[in-house]
């Protein structure tokens, strides 16, 4: 073929696969469209086909036929529409489109509406206690005593019945109908507060009223450590504390009586330690300083706290170098050489003076 003359072997087979897709596709387009268009053109040509007859013939007359009365549904066509908002089944009537109410205009001569007043219940009264707690004595004791017995008086009490002391069941002793005791140990005292004090029975059936005990706190010294005088043998150290109703520093030695109650039974340095002659008490009281600025008087003017007294701490160093320990630092210090400081006196030979406390054995620090 001239077509394929001087092509290679591969331009060659190109050439072929293309003519055999052409071929292919024109096959595929008469099958298509082919058909139909002949058979198009043969119905155009032959006899036109039939029409099938209309099985109603009224419709070309335009005439409008009733059905029958079996075939009309007269309960849906003869059943109105009723909304009642009580049913369950009802829809909510903010959200029905079909039933809404619009209210009416107020009136200006009606009187404003009352509101209905609010029902209050009451809640029903608390069932009577069975058993009658009268008293307990002691009424009040103090935080940090030693254990005590607690004696309550009442009435309907039995040989079931269990003093509680703050929710906490004691062994109790019944001694009649109108008399329990039981022992109160000292951890139930240790802080200060009121205490709750009941009885019940084992069986938890029959109780009573609840009395009230109060734990309050000891009474403590109202003074200020600040300062000692320290001998060799400690027989004699003078502790000076300062107090709000005294107007000047005051000294105390040990075992000494502080307000006729607190006893002075230790001094040191740092601290010293009275002991309450009534209820056996030991309080610590630490010495204290000046804090530098602060306040602005010297000691016995006002209360303690005005000249800037702070607790003595030796652990923590809080007594800065060249500071002693009770005395306030707004007092002016005599050191010589310094300008305008008075020149020293002669030194004069004193008489000996026999300390009668020591019995001359022992001279002051």
């Amino acid at each position: 073929m001239a077509l394929l003359e001087g092509k290679s072997p591969t331009e060659k087979k190109k050439i072929i696969a293309a003519g055999v897709l052409g071929l292919i596709a024109l096959v595929a387009l008469y099958m298509a469209f082919g058909r139909s268009s002949s058979t198009t053109a043969s119905s155009k040509d032959g006899a036109k086909p039939k029409p099938t007859a209309s099985s109603s013939s009224s419709s070309d007359k335009g005439d409008v036929v009733m059905p029958p009365v079996s075939q009309q549904n007269q309960v849906y066509e003869s059943t109105p529409i009723v909304y009642d908002a009580d049913n369950s089944y009802a829809p909510e009537p903010g959200r029905n489109i079909f039933a809404f109410h619009e209210p009416d205009p107020p009136c200006p001569t009606c009187p404003a509406p009352t509101p209905k007043p609010t029902e209050v219940k009451t809640p029903p009264p608390a069932p009577t206690p069975f058993i009658l707690v009268n008293s307990a004595s002691p009424q009040t004791v103090y935080a940090g005593s030693k254990g005590f017995r607690l004696e309550v008086t009442g009435d309907k009490f039995s040989p079931d019945t269990r003093l509680y002391f703050s929710q906490t069941e004691l062994p109790t002793t019944f001694i009649n109908e109108q008399k329990l005791v039981a022992d109160i140990p000292a951890n139930f005292i240790a802080q200060e507060g009121p205490k709750q004090i009941m009885a019940q029975t084992t069986d938890g059936k029959k109780y009573s009223n609840q009395v009230t005990m109060l734990v309050q706190a000891p009474p403590k010294p109202t003074v200020q450590y600040i300062g000692m005088i320290g001998r060799k043998r400690y027989n004699n150290d003078t502790a000076y504390f300062t107090e709000s109703e005294k107007s000047t520093p005051f000294g105390l030695r040990l075992n000494d009586i502080l307000s006729n109650r607190f006893r002075l039974i230790a001094i040191t340095p740092a601290d010293v330690t009275f002991q309450d002659v009534d209820l056996g008490f030991k309080h610590r009281v630490a010495i204290t300083r000046q804090v530098p600025g602060a306040g602005g008087g010297p000691p016995g003017k006002g209360s303690p706290s005005d000249f800037g007294s702070v607790p003595f701490d030796p652990a923590g160093g809080n007594i800065a170098p060249g500071d002693i320990p009770g005395i306030p630092n707004n007092i002016q210090r005599f050191q010589p050489g310094q300008p305008g400081a008075p020149a020293l006196a002669a030194p004069q030979k004193m008489p000996e003076k026999k300390d009668v406390d020591d019995k001359g054995n022992d001279d002051d620090n």
